[in-house]
């Protein structure tokens, strides 16, 4: 007699790798915001520096206007940078996540559909109508997963366009 296959356990241990790949992914990014938070750190102490000797330099009033301008707008740029390189691990995970539930619901699907094929075999008269109807409701449920995927890729698309492109100053 052939052993029949669980596709419930073949689930699970899919679920167990996609835990683990989702553990790398949250430890990538982590280890990426804390890179980009040690640059700026150590940019921002050499700027401080450069700042202490640029005031220390400073001979009138107008000089210290216009020190206190180019730093203000250095700050702003250094500002908009660390921002953008955050979001750009933030935009990264969230890309990777999507692709791992993409996948996971896939194999979801795959071992619920094979789960009712098992079932209505074994079924009495009549169980072949209701595993279709669960076929249908889980074909819907596929596509209204696929609907929102599709919805907040095309919003992630339009938020990181609108991040990227700089900001164009009014002349």
């Amino acid at each position: 007699m052939p052993a029949t296959v669980n596709p419930l356990s073949q689930f699970a241990a899919a679920s167990l790798e996609a835990a683990a790949r989702l553990t790398r992914i949250s430890m990538d990014s982590a280890e990426r915001t804390i890179a980009i938070q040690l640059e700026y750190a150590k940019g921002a102490v050499k700027q401080a520096t450069l700042t202490a000797h640029a005031y220390a330099q400073v001979k009138d009033v107008n000089q210290l206007a216009g020190l206190r301008a180019r730093i203000a707008e250095n700050a702003l740029e250094n500002t908009l940078g660390y921002s953008r390189s955050l979001y750009e691990v933030a935009s990264d995970a969230q890309s990777e996540l999507g692709k791992l539930a993409e996948a996971n619901m896939s194999v979801f699907q795959q071992s619920v559909a094979e789960s009712v094929d098992q079932a209505a075999k074994s079924a009495p008269a009549g169980g072949d109508m209701v595993a279709a109807a669960f076929k249908s409701s889980l074909a819907a449920t596929t596509a209204a997963f696929d609907t929102f995927n599709k919805a907040a890729r095309n919003v992630a698309s339009y938020a990181d366009a609108s991040v990227r492109t700089p900001a164009r100053s009014k002349k």
